[in-house]
C-alpha cells in the first residue's frame, strides 16, 4: 500500500525508517514545512518525494494511508484532511488536542470506512503484550490494583505538564491490558510544580477501576533517578514489569494475600484472623526481542487490509485523552474527584 509520513522532526524519521523496510507500504511521500530538514531524512531512502504541501500528498492516488507525526495541536487538522481525502490515518501520541478532536476524528474514521490508529509504541513491546495475554488468560485472577512509575530527569515542557507529557504512555499501557479498556469510575490528580516551571513537574494519578479496582500512576520530571515500573496484582498471582531491566523485564510471582472464609465468628474477630499470605514461586519468562515500531507498523496494514479496528485503535486514543482531560480538570479543582460516570467515555470495539 501507498503510504505518505507528514512530519519529518522528531518522531517522524523513526516512522520513515520502519515503514520503508515494511514489506506491506510502499512509502511514496515525506511531507514537512521544513523541506530542507525532510530532504535530510528522505535522502537516505530510495523512491521518496518531498513536498512541504499537504494537498499534494493527497492528490497522489497511489497513496492508501497517511502516518502523521506532527505537533498535537496539529493532529485533527491533518487528520481530518486526510479521512476527508478517503485515507487510512495513522496519529502519534495524543491522537489529538482535546477529546473534543478526537471524536470527531473516530466519528469521520466510520463515517468514511477507514482506519484511524494512534500509536501507542509500547503496546507493541513484546513484554506489554505478554502482560495483555495474562491478564487476558485469567491467570492473574481478577485485577485488583495497578502500580505504575515513570520517572526520570526532564525535559521540563513548557507547552504540557508532566501528566500530559508522560502520562499517555502509562494510561495507553492500560488501556490495551485490562480487559474493555481503560474505563475508570473517577479521576483524580495531584500535581506539584516545586521549582515554579509554572506547570506541573510531578504528580500521582489515582484511577478506582470498575469491581473494586485501582490504578495509579506516579510521573515526574525532576528525578535524578530513571524509574520505568509497572505492578499489576490479581487474586491469584502478581506480575511486575521493569522495562529498564533487559536481562528480566517481567517477573510472575504466585504471592498474594487470600481471605479465608470463616463462620460463627463476629465480623470484628473474623477481621482480624481470616486474612493469610500465600508465598509462592517467581517465574521470569524469555521474551523476544523486536522493535516495537516494526510491531505497530504491522498491525498497521494488517488491520486495513482485515477491515477491522487496529489493537491501538482511535477509540483507545480517545479514552487516553478523556482521562488527561479529567485529570486536568481535578488539578484546576485542588486533586478534586472527577466522576467519568457522567460522561461516557468511548467504547472499545
Amino acid at each position: 500500500m501507498g503510504i505518505a509520513v507528514v512530519g519529518a522532526g522528531y518522531w517522524g524519521p523513526n516512522l520513515v525508517r520502519n515503514l520503508h523496510a515494511s514489506q506491506d507500504f510502499d512509502l511514496r511521500w515525506l511531507c514537512d514545512l521544513d523541506q530542507e530538514r525532510a530532504y535530510r531524512v528522505a535522502d537516505r531512502y530510495s523512491g521518496v518525494q518531498v513536498t512541504a504541501e499537504l494537498e499534494e500528498v493527497l492528490a497522489d492516488e497511489g497513496v492508501e494511508a497517511v502516518a502523521i507525526a506532527t505537533p498535537a495541536s496539529t493532529h485533527a487538522p491533518i487528520g481530518r484532511a486526510a479521512l476527508h481525502a478517503g485515507r487510512h490515518v495513522l496519529l502519534e501520541k495524543p491522537l489529538a488536542a482535546s477529546t473534543e478532536e478526537a471524536a470527531e476524528l473516530v466519528r469521520l474514521a466510520d463515517e468514511y470506512g477507514r482506519t484511524l490508529m494512534c500509536d501507542h509504541t509500547f503496546c507493541y513491546t513484546p513484554a506489554v503484550q505478554y502482560l495483555r495475554d495474562l491478564v487476558a488468560s485469567g491467570d492473574l485472577g481478577d485485577v485488583l490494583f495497578v502500580d505504575s512509575v515513570r520517572i526520570n530527569l526532564g525535559l521540563v515542557q513548557p507547552d504540557v505538564d508532566v501528566f500530559w507529557d508522560l502520562a499517555p504512555h502509562d494510561l495507553s499501557i492500560l488501556d490495551f491490558v485490562l480487559p474493555g479498556g481503560l474505563r475508570p469510575i473517577g479521576v483524580a490528580a495531584h500535581g506539584a510544580d516545586p521549582i515554579g516551571a509554572g506547570v506541573a513537574c510531578l504528580g500521582y494519578l489515582s484511577l478506582p477501576l470498575p469491581g473494586g479496582a485501582i490504578a495509579g500512576v506516579h510521573v515526574n520530571w525532576l528525578s535524578p533517578t530513571k524509574i520505568r515500573h509497572m505492578v499489576i496484582g490479581g487474586s491469584r498471582r502478581t506480575v511486575v514489569w521493569d522495562d529498564l531491566n533487559p536481562q528480566q523485564r517481567i517477573s510472575v510471582y504466585d504471592r498474594g494475600v487470600d481471605l479465608s472464609p470463616m463462620g460463627g465468628v463476629s465480623a470484628d474477630t473474623k477481621s482480624k484472623v481470616n486474612v493469610s499470605y500465600r508465598l509462592g514461586d517467581m517465574h521470569a519468562p524469555a521474551l523476544p526481542e523486536r522493535e516495537a515500531l516494526m510491531g505497530m507498523v504491522t498491525e498497521f496494514a494488517a488491520a486495513i487490509r482485515e477491515n477491522r479496528p487496529p489493537l491501538t485503535d482511535g477509540r483507545g486514543g480517545q479514552r487516553v485523552l478523556e482521562v488527561l482531560d479529567a485529570a486536568s480538570r481535578s488539578q484546576q479543582a485542588g486533586g478534586a474527584f472527577i466522576d467519568m460516570g457522567t460522561r461516557p467515555m468511548a467504547v472499545a470495539q
